[in-house]
C-alpha cells in the first residue's frame, strides 16, 4: 500500500468504523478476520458479521483504514475498497496537486489518493463504509478547489469542458492584451522613443498619464486577472500558497507600489517614486498567454481519447419488425440484428449472421491489413467495413464494447503516476513556500545592499523572482508524457492497463514467452503421416480420424480436421476409450485402432524400431510424434505441430536488437522445446512446465536480480502474468478485459512486445527531458531573477520578461511531450 490514512481524533472516545469484507464462508472465517483486525495497533474492538459481510472496528485514537485492509487481506480475505474518480477544477500547478492529495488522504478511510494535473482528475481508493463521497468532495473544497463528477469514458463532456475553458482563456487574453498594449506603449515608449514621450506630455500631461495607466492596469488586474486573485488569495490565507499566489503577490506588489507613487508619492523615499503599472499588466497578459497555449497543448494530449470516442457511430441500422430502421446507438440492445453497408463504421460488437466482407480493424489492433469476416466471425464496434454487406447479432453494447473498454484502459493509464513522479512530488510540496522565501530574501538584500534607488531595485527583483518560478512545468512534466504515450500506444494496438508498466518495461532484462498460443498459433495441425509397409496412408488417416473425432483433445481435433480437409468420410467408432498417457482406442469397421505416444505402444508390445530415425528427426523439428496401430500392428507414425506465428521470428529478432534476452516457457518435452527455440533464436528454455509451474519459472528467470516480463494469452497464464515484473497479455482483439496483465497487446501476436518496450523507453526519455528542463529552468533562472549576475555584468531581469519565461517553460514541457504523438514503431 502506497499511502496510509491516519486521522487523529479530537476526543478520546472510540471511533466505530465499518469495513466491507468478501470471501468469508463460515464462523471460522469470522474468527480469523476478527483476530487479524484486533492485532492491528490502535484497534480497540472488532466485530465481524458473516451475514452482512461487514466488520465493525473501533479505534482508540487513530483511524488507520489501510492497516485494517492489510490485516483483512493478510488473513486471506478481500477488503472491499471502492475507487472513485472525480474532476478537480482550479488546479494550476504541482503545488495544487500536492495540496489536493494531502486533503484527500486525510479523510478517514481513504487508502490512497492520486491527483493528475494534466487530466485534472483525482483517483481515490477508500474503504467501503468508512469514507463517503461527500466527505471526499468536502475535503477538496476545503483545500480550495471544486470537485465535479468525472465524465464517462464514452462521454465527450470532459473534452467539451476543456474547449469551454480554452475559449474563456482566449477571451480573457484578448481583453487583457487590448488594455495592456496602450499601457505598454505609454510607459515603455516614453522611455525609449522621444516622440512618444512628447506626444503623451502634449496630449495627456504627466499626471493624467499616470491616472490613465492606473485605470488600464487596474482593469487588467481585476478583470482578466481576477481569477488569479480568486484562487491565490484564499490559498495565501490558508498558508498554502500556489502558483496563483505567486502571481498575486508579484502583480499586487508592482501595482500597489505604483498606486502609492501615483497618489501619495510623499510616502516613498525620494527618488523612488517610479510606477510599474505596465509590469503588472504585462505579467497578467503573458501568464494568460502561457495558460492559453498550455490549455491548447493539453487538448492535444487528449486527442487519442477524442479520436477513440469519435469512432463509435451515433446511429445504427437495426432490424425492427422485419425492417432495418436507423436507430440511436443508445437504443441498441444485446441480441439485436444489425446491417452494415460498405464503408460504414460498425456500431457495436457482434457476430456475423449473414454475408461477408473485409473489415479495417487498424484503430483497434494497430494492424493495417483488413480482416476477412464471414458467418460466425466476430466484429468489433468502431471498426470500418469494406465493400461487402453483412448482418450481425449484437453481443456487447454500451460500456461493455471493446471500444469502451479500450477507452477506459487508456484513461486509467493516463491518470496513473509513475514511480519517478515521487521525486517531483517531494520537491513541489515545498517549492512555492521556498520561492516566496527567496523573493523576501531578494527584497531585503537589495534594500540593504542595492544601489540607489534601493527600494525600486528591491521591488523589481523580488517581483521577478515570484513570477519566474514555475511549478507548473514540474507538475506537467510526467503526466503529459504519460497521456500522450498511452494514447499513441493505443493507436498501435498496445493498451497499458497500468501506467506504472510504462516505466517498468524500460528496465526489463528478460522477456519470457509462453509457447502455446503466444509464440505459436495455439492450434495444432497435422504435419506428417507416414504409413508403415502394407498400409495405405489415406486408409490409416480415415481409421485414425474416425477414432479421434470422439476426443476433445487438441491433437485429436487436428487429425480430424486434416481428414475433413481431404474430404475423407469418417466411419462409426465403437468401444471408444481415452486415457491420460495411453492415447485413444476404438473399433472401426471391426478393426482395433490405437493412437498414442511411443510409451503406450511399447507397453502394448508393439515395436517402433522401424520409425526410430524418423521420430528423432520429427522431434528435432519441434513436432510431437504419435503412432497408430491397427489390430496390434504398427500402421503409421503421425506428427502434429503447433505452427509458429508468421510474426514471431521478426518479433524475437526485434527484442534482441533492443538488447533483451528471450526465454520460452512451455510444457513440451525439452527436446521439442529446444528445437523450436533453436529455430527462433530464443536464448533460454524452461521446458516441461505444468500450468501451475509457470510462476516458479518466472521466479527462476529472476535469478541474478534480472527484471522479467512475461508474455502470455492472459487466461491460463494469469498467475505468471501477475508474478512477473511486467505482464503482457497477447489479446485477439475480442478479449481485452484481462485483469492479470499490466499491458494488453491487441494485435494477437508478439509484434506488440518490442513496440511496447520501445514506447516505454521513448516515454521515459521524454519524461527525463521534461524534468531536467523544469528543474534546470528554476535552478538557473530564479537566481538570475534575484539579480545574482548584477555585480558581474549589470544584468537584471524585468518582471515582464520573467512572466514570458515562466509561461514558455510550461509550453516547452507540453510541446516536448507532444513529440511522442509522432512515435514510430520499430520496423521488423
Amino acid at each position: 500500500m502506497t499511502a496510509i490514512s491516519r486521522i487523529e481524533n479530537s476526543t478520546a472516545s472510540p471511533i466505530p468504523t465499518e469495513f466491507g469484507i468478501a470471501g468469508m464462508s463460515c464462523a471460522s472465517c469470522v474468527a480469523r478476520v476478527e483476530r487479524a483486525i484486533k492485532a492491528v495497533p490502535g484497534v480497540d474492538t472488532a466485530s465481524v458479521n458473516l451475514a452482512t459481510e461487514r466488520a465493525t472496528v473501533t479505534f482508540r485514537d487513530t483511524v488507520d483504514a489501510a492497516a485494517v485492509q492489510r490485516a483483512i487481506e493478510g488473513a486471506g480475505y478481500e477488503a472491499r475498497i471502492d475507487t472513485l474518480e472525480m474532476l478537480v477544477e482550479g488546479m494550476t500547478c504541482a503545488s495544487c496537486v500536492s495540496r489536493v492529495e494531502r486533503a484527500l488522504k486525510a479523510v478517514p478511510g481513504v487508502v490512497d489518493a492520486s491527483v493528475n494535473l494534466a487530466t485534472e482528475k483525482a483517483t481515490v481508493r477508500y474503504a467501503a463504509g468508512v469514507a463517503s463521497i461527500r466527505a471526499l468532495e468536502d475535503a477538496i473544497r476545503t483545500a480550495g478547489y471544486e470537485p465535479k463528477p468525472a465524465s464517462q469514458p464514452h462521454d465527450a463532456a470532459g473534452l467539451d469542458r476543456r474547449d469551454v475553458e480554452m475559449r474563456s482563456l482566449a477571451v480573457r487574453l484578448g481583453l487583457s492584451a487590448i488594455l495592456t498594449l496602450p499601457l505598454f506603449v505609454i510607459e515603455m515608449g516614453s522611455h525609449f522613443i522621444p516622440g512618444v514621450h512628447e506626444f503623451v506630455m502634449e496630449t495627456f500631461g504627466m499626471r493624467e498619464s499616470l491616472y490613465l495607466q492606473f485605470a488600464l492596469a487596474t482593469v487588467v488586474l481585476f478583470g482578466p486577472g481576477l481569477a488569479f486573485f480568486r484562487k491565490g488569495v484564499p490559498n495565501l490565507l490558508r498558508l498554502a500558497p500556489d502558483m496563483n499566489s505567486l502571481v498575486v503577490l508579484g502583480t499586487s506588489a508592482a501595482w500597489a507600489y505604483s498606486v502609492m507613487a501615483t497618489f501619495i508619492p510623499a510616502a516613498l523615499p525620494a527618488g523612488t517614486e517610479n510606477v510599474y503599472y505596465e509590469a503588472a499588466a504585462v505579467i497578467v497578459t503573458l501568464i494568460l498567454l502561457g495558460r492559453y497555449l498550455e490549455a491548447r497543448a493539453k487538448g492535444k494530449t487528449s486527442e487519442a481519447i477524442r479520436r477513440l470516442v469519435g469512432l463509435q457511430p451515433k446511429t445504427a441500422h437495426v432490424q425492427r419488425d422485419g425492417v432495418y430502421v436507423e436507430t440511436d446507438i443508445s437504443e441498441v440492445v444485446v441480441g439485436d440484428t444489425l446491417r452494415i453497408r460498405p464503408g460504414e463504421r460498425i456500431p457495436v460488437d457482434g457476430t456475423v449472421l449473414e454475408g461477408e466482407s473485409f473489415v479495417d480493424e487498424s484503430m483497434i489492433t494497430g494492424e493495417p491489413v483488413p480482416v476477412e469476416k464471414t458467418v460466425g466471425a466476430t466484429v468489433v464496434g468502431g471498426t470500418v467495413n469494406g465493400t461487402g454487406v453483412f448482418t450481425f447479432a449484437a453481443t456487447k453494447v454500451g460500456a461493455e464494447t471493446i471500444l469502451a473498454q479500450i477507452i477506459r484502459m487508456v484513461e486509467t493509464a493516463q491518470g496513473s503516476k509513475l514511480p519517478i513522479q515521487a521525486l517531483v512530488d517531494r520537491v513541489t510540496g515545498w517549492f512555492v513556500p521556498v520561492v516566496m522565501a527567496a523573493a523576501l530574501a531578494t527584497f531585503l538584500a537589495w534594500l540593504a545592499f542595492g544601489p540607489s534607488p534601493a527600494l525600486s531595485f528591491a521591488l523589481v527583483n523580488a517581483v521577478a523572482v515570484l513570477i519566474i518560478a514555475c511549478p507548473c512545468a514540474m507538475g506537467l512534466a510526467t503526466p503529459t508524457s504519460i497521456m500522450v504515450a498511452t494514447g499513441r500506444a493505443a493507436e498501435l494496438g498496445i493498451l497499458f492497463r497500468k501506467g506504472e508498466a510504462l516505466q517498468a518495461l524500460r528496465d526489463v532484462d528478460v522477456v519470457a514467452i509462453d509457447k502455446t498460443g503466444t509464440l505459436t498459433k495455439g492450434k495444432p495441425e497435422l504435419t506428417d503421416l507416414v504409413a508403415a509397409e502394407g498400409f495405405d496412408e489415406a486408409e490409416v488417416l480415415r481409421l485414425v480420424a474416425s477414432v479421434e473425432a470422439l476426443s476433445e483433445h487438441p491433437i485429436a481435433k487436428a487429425i480430424a480436421a486434416a481428414a475433413a480437409e481431404r474430404d475423407i468420410a469418417l466411419a462409426e467408432t465403437t468401444g471408444f476409450k481415452a486415457s491420460v498417457g495411453l492415447g485413444v482406442r476404438g473399433t472401426v469397421d471391426g478393426k482395433a485402432i490405437m493412437v498414442a505416444a511411443a510409451r503406450a505402444l511399447e507397453s502394448a508390445g508393439i515395436g517402433l524400431t522401424v520409425f526410430a530415425p524418423l521420430a528423432q528427426q520429427l522431434a528435432e523439428e519441434g513436432k510431437s510424434p504419435l503412432y497408430a496401430a491397427v489390430d496390434g500392428r504398427l500402421a503409421a507414425i503421425i506428427a502434429v505441430s503447433d505452427p509458429v506465428k508468421e510474426t514471431t521470428p521478426a518479433a524475437v529478432a526485434a527484442l534482441h536488437r533492443l538488447g533483451l534476452r528471450v526465454a520460452m516457457v512451455t510444457g513440451d518435452n525439452r527436446r521439442t522445446a529446444e528445437a523450436v527455440a533453436a529455430r527462433l533464436g530464443i536464448d533460454e528454455v524452461v521446458a516441461e512446465v505444468l500450468p501451475e509451474g509457470k510462476v516458479d519459472a518466472v521466479a527462476k528467470l529472476r535469478d541474478g536480480g534480472r527484471k522479467v516480463a512475461f508474455v502470455g494469452d492472459g487466461i491460463n497464464d494469469a498467475p505468471a502474468l501477475s508474478e512477473a515484473d511486467v505482464g503482457l497479455a497477447v489479446g485477439t482483439g475480442t478479449d481485452i478485459a484481462i485483469e492479470s496483465a499490466d499491458v494488453v497487446l491487441m494485435s494477437g501476436d508478439l509484434s506488440g512486445v518490442p513496440k511496447a518496450i520501445a514506447i516505454s523507453k521513448a516515454t521515459l526519455r521524454n519524461i527525463k527531458q521534461n524534468l531536467f528542463w523544469a528543474f534546470a529552468y528554476n535552478a538557473v533562472l530564479i537566481p538570475v531573477a534575484a539579480g545574482l549576475l548584477y555585480p558581474l555584468d549589470g544584468t537584471l531581469m524585468s518582471p515582464a520578461l520573467a512572466a514570458a519565461a515562466m509561461g514558455m517553460s510550461s509550453v516547452f514541457v507540453l510541446g516536448n511531450a507532444l513529440r511522442l504523438r509522432a512515435f514510430k514503431a520499430p520496423s521488423f
